[in-house]
C-alpha cells in the first residue's frame, strides 16, 4: 500500500536557502530529507529537537543594546584599543 503524502511550501529567505542546502549537501542530504528528518524528530521528541530558551536579563539587555547600536549606527567602542580593554577587563573576572 503506498504511502500518501501532502506537499509543503516554506517561505524562506534566500541566502538562507542557499547555505542551508549547501550545508546539507555537504552531509549528504537534500533540503527535502533535511525537513523530513526534522518533522520526524518533533514527532519523537514531541517538540522541537533543539533547546528553546526565553533570554534572561543580561541576554536581553545585550539584545537591547545591539538593536540600539543598529539603530544608532553607532559603535559601543570608540576604537579597537578601547575594545581590547574591555575584552582583558572582562577576561580577569
Amino acid at each position: 500500500m503506498a504511502t500518501k503524502s501532502k506537499m509543503l511550501h516554506v517561505r524562506v529567505d534566500d541566502e538562507i536557502k542557499t547555505q542551508a542546502a549547501e550545508t546539507l549537501e555537504a552531509m549528504g542530504l537534500t533540503m527535502s530529507e533535511a525537513i523530513k528528518l526534522f518533522l520526524h524528530r518533533v514527532v519523537i521528541e514531541q517538540g522541537l529537537p533543539f533547546e528553546m530558551k526565553v533570554p534572561n536579563a543580561k541576554t536581553k539587555a545585550a539584545m537591547a543594546e545591539a538593536d540600539e547600536i543598529v539603530e544608532g549606527r553607532r559603535a559601543r567602542f570608540g576604537t579597537a584599543k578601547k575594545l581590547l580593554i574591555s575584552l582583558e577587563k572582562d577576561s580577569e573576572k
